[in-house]
């Protein structure tokens, strides 16, 4: 059997044997915890080709990239229509920005959901997260379902959620960045302080086992592009990413062993032959 076929077969056994939780995001169901992008990939074939391999139902998309006219092919032309369309504020760096950005979305895009990105550095790319609470307050009252991208912290997660965002998107690393889970703790922490939230780990993610390390902390869900796009091989390495996503959900809904200083022997020498 090839690889290919080692890996696909995995994947459909891990659906079919796994008693894993649905996702569940603002009331709607998905099958997958994987969100993917669109930008960055080289051409439209090697994107459609990544988002199938990757199983996501959910696809964000960059408003400030979109050809609102319609006059001219674009990203939109070649996106499953089953998926569900994220559009984001990336690329704006104030609450008014961020605000008309969203407005325009959903007018274009016939959606209410809104992944509002307000960027407080432009060499970091790092969040803004006083603006990102302004601008969420003002699209919630407005209807947005928001979920909103912003630095792993907790207080501030607890701001978002108490206006009134089904989810919050804390960053794993800077935009981008591919460096993975830079504060483990800081997960572990917004998990156990919010068992009830939705948490959505965003941007960071490098390889699949970055995933699974975020996925294993307790995060519902993970937002990715770069590390698809730019790989040498988008499909594999979202089929990659799609097997660690479901992996690491399994692992963390299954609870790990305790870690031991000492050694614990796999067999127990009660009734062994002497």
């Amino acid at each position: 059997m090839s690889g290919d076929a080692v890996a696909v077969f995995a994947g459909r056994k891990m659906a079919e044997s796994s008693n894993e939780k649905k996702f569940v995001l603002a009331g709607k169901e998905f099958g997958s915890r994987l969100i993917i992008g669109t930008g960055k990939y080289r051409n439209y074939e090697e994107m459609k080709a990544a988002h199938k391999a990757s199983g996501a139902e959910m696809v964000t998309v960059a408003v400030n990239r979109v050809p609102l006219d319609g006059k001219v092919e674009s990203f939109l032309d070649h996106l499953d229509p089953s998926m569900q369309i994220l559009p984001n504020t990336a690329g704006c760096y104030d609450t008014d920005h961020a605000v008309r950005t969203a407005r325009l979305a959903r007018e274009a895009l016939g959606t209410e959901w809104i992944k509002l990105e307000v960027i407080g550095d432009a060499t970091t790319l790092l969040p803004d997260n006083e603006q990102t609470l302004e601008a969420a307050k003002v699209l919630v009252d407005e209807g947005f379902i928001v979920l909103p991208y912003f630095s792993d912290d907790l207080i501030v997660a607890r701001k978002l959620l108490e206006i009134g965002c089904p989810a919050v998107m804390p960053l794993a690393a800077p935009i981008g960045s591919g460096m993975g889970v830079q504060n483990p703790s800081n997960l572990r922490i917004m998990r156990e302080q919010l068992p009830d939230a939705v948490i959505i780990v965003d941007a960071g993610v490098g390889v699949p086992s970055d995933a699974a390390v975020a996925m294993e902390l307790g995060a519902d869900a993970i937002l990715m592009n770069t590390a698809i796009a730019e790989s040498p091989d988008p499909a594999k390495m979202a089929e990659g990413m799609n097997l660690a996503v479901r992996a690491g959900r399994l692992a963390y809904e299954a609870g790990r062993m305790p870690k031991r200083l000492y050694a614990s022997a796999s067999s127990p020498i009660e009734g062994a032959i002497k």
